[in-house]
C-alpha cells in the first residue's frame, strides 16, 4: 500500500502539471456569453474569500502575445456558488486555474482567505493548494490502479502528512459516504459509471475540508441525470459554507448559481441587467 501510494503521489503530481494551462489557448472566433443570467459585479462583497485586482495571464510578448485573462477585478464571497461562463476561448478556464492555484498570473494580485497566493513560491503554493482548495476536473483524473477510497485518501496525503493511516481511511470513507458511494469504496474506477467516478472526484475535493472548491466543467462528460446529481452535491457544499467556483457552458446550471461571472476575450463583462445586455448584444 505504501509503495502504491508513493507511486500514486508521483503520478498525481504529474497529472496536475499536465492540466495546468501553461500553453496559450487556441484561437476562437469571438462570440457572446449568455444574456439571460444574473451577472456578478466585479467588486461586490464586503468580506470576500477571494479578491483579485488587475489579474492578467499572458503568453508570449509583444505583438504576438496572447491574453487568457486580461486585467480582471473580482471578488467572491464566502459560501457563494459562483458560475463562470463564456464561449470557448473566453478565458473562463484560465481564470479558474488561477483561482485554484494551478497556474500563475503574469501580473496583478490574487488574495484568497487573506493569503496573496500570486506571491507564494512553488512549494508554498502547492502546500497552500493542498490544504485550501478542492479541484474537480471534467475528466475525473482518478488513478486507475487505486480504489475509490484510495483515490480520495490521496488528497489527504498531500494536505496532511501527519495524519495517521486510520484517520485518512476514516475521513476518506466519510467523504465517500457524503456523496453516497461508501458502499463502493473498494471499486476501481473502471468498475464505476461516469457519474460515480465524478462523485468520487467530488469526494476527493471535499475530504480535506477546503474553503474553496473549483469545478471546471464537472458535468461536461456526464449524461443529464448524472450531471444533475453532481451539481446538487456542489450546491449542498455551498449551502454548508464552502465557496464553490463552477466553470461551465451549461446555462441551466449557471442559472442556479448565486452569481454569474460572464467572460469574453479574457475580460469580465460589466454587471448589467439581462434586458440591457440583450439590447447591447443586439446593437453589436
Amino acid at each position: 500500500m505504501v509503495e502504491r501510494a508513493t507511486e500514486a503521489h508521483d503520478r498525481a503530481m504529474e497529472l496536475t502539471t499536465r492540466v495546468s494551462p501553461l500553453s496559450a489557448p487556441p484561437s476562437h472566433p469571438p462570440s457572446h456569453p449568455p444574456s439571460h443570467l444574473p451577472l456578478l459585479s466585479p467588486l461586490r462583497s464586503r468580506s470576500p474569500l477571494l479578491h483579485a485586482v488587475d489579474l492578467t495571464r499572458r503568453w508570449g510578448k509583444g505583438t504576438t502575445a496572447q491574453l487568457g485573462v486580461d486585467r480582471v477585478d473580482l471578488e467572491i464571497g464566502r459560501g457563494e456558488l459562483v458560475a463562470i461562463v463564456g464561449p470557448s476561448g473566453s478565458g473562463k478556464s484560465t481564470l479558474g486555474a488561477l483561482i485554484a492555484g494551478i497556474d500563475r498570473p503574469t501580473s496583478g494580485s490574487l488574495v484568497i482567505d487573506g493569503v496573496r497566493i500570486d506571491q507564494l513560491s512553488d512549494d508554498r503554493l502547492a502546500r497552500w493548494r493542498g490544504g485550501n482548495v478542492g479541484i474537480v476536473f471534467q475528466d475525473f483524473h482518478l488513478l486507475p490502479t487505486l480504489t475509490a477510497r484510495e483515490n480520495v485518501e490521496l488528497a489527504l496525503r498531500f494536505a496532511d502528512r501527519s495524519a495517521s493511516r486510520r484517520s485518512r481511511r476514516d475521513r476518506s470513507l466519510e467523504a465517500l459516504r457524503s456523496v453516497g458511494l461508501d458502499a463502493k469504496a473498494k471499486r476501481l474506477p473502471n468498475q464505476l459509471s461516469g457519474g460515480e467516478q465524478q462523485r468520487i472526484a467530488v469526494a476527493r475535493a471535499l475530504v480535506t475540508g477546503p474553503r474553496l472548491i473549483v469545478a471546471d466543467e464537472p458535468t461536461g462528460s456526464l449524461d443529464q441525470d448524472s450531471g444533475a446529481v453532481v451539481f446538487d452535491l456542489l450546491v449542498g457544499l455551498a449551502a454548508a459554507g464552502t465557496t464553490v467556483v463552477l466553470i461551465t457552458h451549461d446555462d441551466r446550471l449557471a442559472g442556479r448559481a448565486d452569481h454569474v461571472v460572464a467572460m469574453l476575450d479574457g475580460r469580465v463583462r460589466p454587471a448589467v441587467s439581462a434586458d440591457r445586455q440583450l439590447a447591447a448584444i443586439g446593437d453589436e
